[in-house]
């Protein structure tokens, strides 16, 4: 009131935002005729501000932005304010907005997306509940690890993905051991943010393409859909990233689980097997799935008459909506729909 300004707020939206959030969206704007749009929450907050933004400046339909550049006159100017530590939306100029309709996930992105201002306080992430601390945290580490080895990293996203690793790697444990550290918070936003900043600069890889399609077709959390994806995705890329998962263990420090230590830490472990079973430590230390039929989304299994499972039916057409993501593109070994199966496969518990 005192700066004379007139604000109008937006909170029709849900997890995983879709073209209808953005229409609901849509409309408000038109009414109120915003100068300029501020983002305040998680990803899910940000992606719907900038989804709305290309909408309300360009017009036509969200579906008309899906891929790079769509974007045909400038933006409103945008804040970004984080609640979550997690997406790194605040520094990428990128929306994921599914189709209400068949429910992919649309990446959208413009450099005329890119919010303007990030502001980071720790302070708004601690009333999260420790699920969603959870979920953001390992979704954050996802970026890093995905970052770091994808076939666009380039000099400038590896240092990014280098800084997010480290705050990342130690923030995690410290926050689930004590969610009220302003400190461990400060260490999870810069971290996520860093993290954003690197997928910005290169791109991410066959976890993030094999986590979509749980979350489109079960309804899975994004960040526990990717997490419990990461270790096998980490270990079928081991004979390809050389030695950069053996740098990203030796930036590890003080974050081991006393108990666990010997479990992966053992000098004769080769460096993926290591930082896989580090992935799977904390999952199971922020108490999340580590195989598929450990979800509670996950369909009771049947034998149809055909004599295949629900699961292989489900993991086969799991594997084909995989396949198509573009993330799977980036990944530094190559990967075909049968191999994507095979992780599947590899993550309920079966080989193929």
């Amino acid at each position: 009131m005192q700066a004379n300004l007139s604000v109008c707020g937006f909170h029709e939206l849900a997890e995983n935002p879709s073209t209808k959030h953005v229409r609901l969206g849509l409309k408000v704007a038109n009414e109120f005729k915003p100068d300029l749009l501020i983002g305040l929450g998680g990803g899910s907050s940000m992606d719907c501000a900038k989804g709305i933004n290309f909408v309300y400046s360009c017009g036509g339909r969200m579906q008309d932005y899906w891929g790079i550049g769509k974007a045909t006159s400038d933006l409103l100017p945008m804040i970004a304010i984080p609640t979550t530590s997690g997406t790194g939306s605040e520094t990428q100029s990128f929306a994921l907005i599914s189709d209400e309709d068949s429910h992919v996930k649309m990446a959208c992105g413009d450099p005329r997306a890119s919010c303007k201002i990030a502001i980071l306080d720790p302070t708004l992430t601690l009333t999260q509940p420790s699920q969603v601390t959870a979920l953001t945290g390992i979704d954050a580490i996802t970026h890093a690890l995905e970052t770091f080895v994808c076939n666009r990293r380039t000099p400038i996203s590896e240092c990014y993905s280098r800084e997010a690793w480290l705050h990342l790697s130690r923030g995690f444990p410290e926050v689930q051991a004590n969610p009220i550290s302003l400190e461990a918070r400060g260490r999870m936003q810069l971290g996520a943010c860093f993290a954003g900043m690197a997928i910005e600069a290169s791109m991410l890889g066959a976890a993030h393409a094999l986590a979509n399609p749980l979350t489109a077709e079960l309804g899975v959390p994004h960040g526990q859909a990717v997490g419990l994806m990461m270790p096998y995705v980490i270990r079928f890329n081991s004979k390809t990233v050389g030695n950069r998962y053996a740098e990203l263990n030796s930036m590890i420090h003080k974050l081991v689980p006393p108990s666990a230590k010997e479990q992966y830490l053992e000098d004769e472990l080769n460096p993926s097997e290591r930082l896989a079973r580090v992935i799977e430590s904390w999952m199971q230390m922020a108490g999340l799935a580590t195989k598929l039929n450990a979800l509670s989304q996950w369909p009771s299994v049947s034998t149809l008459h055909s004599g295949e499972s629900t699961d292989e039916i489900l993991l086969k057409r799991l594997a084909g909506m995989a396949a198509k993501q573009w993330t799977a593109t980036f990944n530094p070994r190559p990967v075909t729909e049968q191999d994507l199966l095979e992780l599947y496969q590899q993550a309920l518990g079966r080989t193929a």
